[in-house]
């Protein structure tokens, strides 16, 4: 029996990659002729390039950029077997990589993406996927596009700098000195919201306060990422700021639209990357899940992708979550079965602490079911 593993992370508590062994470990355990193909899944936020490097042929790269607070870090992307370079916006700007005292929008910077970028282009990279969920950032892809060199000047000619509060003094922006390369170049974005630049459900809005915005910053960071979107979409002669995903990570989505770039679905990029379809399409059953499932799960979360994959060809997909949302029928429809790891009344902290176990013999009871 032929089985796909292909789940999202248990976020703050397993990764992808430790889901779906686990998964794995559990069928196998109920079953020893169960081969596994294992195929970690992300959505385009952080665990991307974690889930790529356990499932396609890559080769790591390591870089000195810019970390979120400005200073010298060291990290690192991929470079898929086709050349096609995978930047994880989270592994250089991500929110976890800020000190819990320390996380305000205007502290941080996306400026060392763009550095991964450029780093990328000098190996001779033209094609990328980059993941920009999770960042630590409200600039509106300031700092970045600053390192691909793109001017940022404040009312008396100086260059403004590279942190979200210097979003408040650009008042022209000039794109003739951006990377030529970039023109030559194909950036995929993979993001898995919806949001405009600013507005009730923009990038401050929404996301802000998870980012340690005060509710002052967030009415501050909404006119400010406004007036900077206008200055942007008047020098490209281009209506950005109102395209689905703009407002992704602080705003990092419209910086990339402003270059170009197109936004696609994190799921679906991943999965092409990994050839997910490839390997369905040889399955018995498709597994996967995620740390919470509910009607957001069929709306571009990994899992959903998962399932519509299945679905065109014709194989059942189990769901296997940490929990699962009331609305159980929108699932099903989706979803051959759906399954919740808790086995009895349980706080937060032990549902994570316990979460490897409960999800192993969650998985095996499953198998003993359908196996045996």
């Amino acid at each position: 029996m032929n089985v796909v593993f292909a789940p999202d992370s248990f976020k703050g508590s397993l990764s992808s990659i430790e889901v779906s062994t686990t998964m794995a470990k559990a069928f196998q355990s109920a079953d020893p002729e169960v081969t596994p193909v294992i195929k970690p899944m992300a959505d385009g936020g952080e665990g991307t390039l974690e889930a790529l490097t356990q499932a396609a042929v890559h080769e790591k790269v390591s870089l000195s950029c810019t970390g979120p607070l400005g200073e010298p870090s060291e990290s690192w992307y991929i470079s898929l077997s086709d050349n096609r370079a995978v930047i994880e916006g989270a592994n250089i700007a991500g929110l976890p990589l800020v000190p819990e005292e320390k996380q305000n929008p205007d502290l941080t910077t996306t400026y060392g993406i763009g550095e991964a970028i450029r780093h990328a282009l000098d190996r001779g990279g033209r094609d990328f996927i980059i993941a920009i969920g999770g960042s630590s950032t409200n600039d509106g892809g300031l700092g970045m596009l600053q390192a691909l060199g793109m001017k940022a000047l404040t009312a008396g000619g100086k260059e403004a700098g590279m942190f979200g509060k210097d979003l408040f003094t650009v008042k022209k922006v000039d794109f003739s000195g951006l990377d030529e390369r970039l023109q030559e170049a194909t950036i995929r974005i993979a993001c898995d919201v919806d949001n405009p630049l600013t507005g009730p459900r923009g990038a401050s809005c929404v996301y802000g306060p998870q980012k340690g915005a005060t509710k002052q910053q967030v009415s501050n960071y909404d006119q400010a990422l406004e007036a900077y979107g206008q200055l942007v979409e008047k020098e490209l002669n281009k209506e950005l700021a109102d395209v689905p995903g703009a407002g992704a990570a602080g705003g990092l989505g419209f910086a990339f639209l402003a270059m170009g770039a197109q936004l696609q679905s994190g799921a679906r990029l991943v999965a092409e990357a990994v050839d997910l379809e490839d390997a369905i399409q040889q399955a018995d059953l498709v597994v996967t899940g995620e740390g919470q499932s509910d009607e957001q799960t069929v709306y571009g979360k990994a899992p959903g992708y998962v399932a519509e994959l299945a679905r065109k060809h014709g194989k059942p997909a189990l769901l296997i979550s940490g929990s699962l949302g009331e609305d159980l029928d929108q699932l099903n429809e989706l979803f051959t079965s759906c399954f919740s790891i808790v086995q009895r009344p349980a706080s937060l902290h032990e549902c994570i602490e316990k979460a490897e176990h409960n999800l192993y013999q969650t998985a095996r009871q499953i198998a003993r079911l359908i196996i045996k």
